[in-house]
């Protein structure tokens, strides 16, 4: 059970850090080390961690250790990612309130208190969206949208790349009618009412969010940097172990075999494999080479390749990695 926790766990370490560093996802690949080396350099370099898993003990426990240490790290995660998840996601929320179209985004940082006629029992200021093909006709026409429009009292507050932005004052009692003739004439009138306290508080939600983010950030990168390292670390003994059981269940006992470690390029997987097998193919006489890119029908070769020799692959390319 414990090599299926960590199938798991590293691929989704790698990937939470990709996430986190989502402005330097390039560095990501230099922040995936196992024991401060690059991975290929720590696996061509392996030493068995006496201290850490010590060979005096059973399988048993060993695999237990490492078991509960995956456990432990697959746990840990879920929680730091909900918490910083949670955090990342509300603030953004309130940045995509500041940004996007005139339509729909907040208007709290756009807007002064000048903008508006305030403490008024008669009058308010609404604001208008005006799409900047129609500038020409909302000067000639919003003060005969409704009855008692103040005149001259249009004002343009702002515009991004489609729209504008308009203030306009008009009797509180002429507002449901001046909504609906500036629907009428494709003028979208944005619910608003100027607010110091609430304009406050969103800045200062927004600048506690981000400040926390900032905060959360770098113990975050550090605890998956250890933690990568760890889960890697002890994949690579679980790899080791397995090859250890398979060879004694293969070739039995006393112990008489020796792992190595193979890194061919691509073009010259297939030359290996025929050399390998002619070397080996007198150990296992059933183990014919196969070339698992075939399709043969009703043969299933499931998720390990079988030869004359154990052999088991070492993908470290984990952000492409196939659970």
């Amino acid at each position: 059970m414990f090599f299926f926790f960590f199938l798991r766990a590293l691929p989704k370490v790698a990937q939470y850090m990709a996430d986190v560093l989502e402005d330097s996802r390039d560095k990501v690949q230099e922040n995936l080390l196992a024991n401060g080396v690059d991975l290929v350099t720590y696996i061509t370099r392996f030493q068995w961690d006496m201290a850490k898993y010590p060979i005096k003990q059973s399988l048993k426990n060993i695999s237990e250790i490492i078991s509960k240490q995956a456990t432990q790290i697959d746990n840990d995660l879920k929680a730091r990612a909900s918490a910083y998840n949670n955090l990342k996601g509300n603030l953004q929320n309130l940045e995509r309130k500041n940004a996007g179209s005139l339509l729909t985004r907040s208007l709290a940082d756009i807007v002064k208190k000048e903008d508006f006629v305030l403490d008024s029992e008669y009058l308010i200021t609404m604001l208008v969206v005006v799409p900047k093909t129609g500038y020409t006709d909302w000067q000639k026409t919003y003060e005969t949208l409704a009855e008692m429009v103040v005149p001259r009292s249009t004002k343009l507050l702002f515009e991004d790349n489609d729209s504008g932005l308009f203030s306009v004052t008009l009797f509180r009692k002429a507002v449901d009618d001046f909504k609906h003739k500036a629907r009428e004439n494709k003028f979208t009138v944005r619910d608003f009412q100027y607010n110091e306290e609430e304009m406050k508080a969103d800045k200062e939600e927004m600048t506690r969010l981000s400040t926390d983010k900032k905060k959360q950030f770098g113990p975050l990168v550090r605890w998956l940097k250890v933690n990568f390292s760890e889960a890697f670390i002890a994949w690579i003994h679980i790899k080791a172990l397995r090859v250890f059981v398979e060879s004694v269940l293969r070739y039995g006992l006393p112990v008489n075999f020796q792992a190595m470690l193979l890194q061919p390029n691509k073009k010259n997987m297939k030359k290996l494999r025929e050399v390998l097998y002619d070397l080996y193919k007198h150990l296992d006489s059933s183990a014919a080479i196969i070339d698992a890119s075939m399709d043969i029908p009703g043969l299933n070769l499931s998720q390990q390749e079988y030869y004359p020799y154990v052999y088991y692959k070492i993908d470290c390319n984990l952000l492409d990695f196939k659970v």
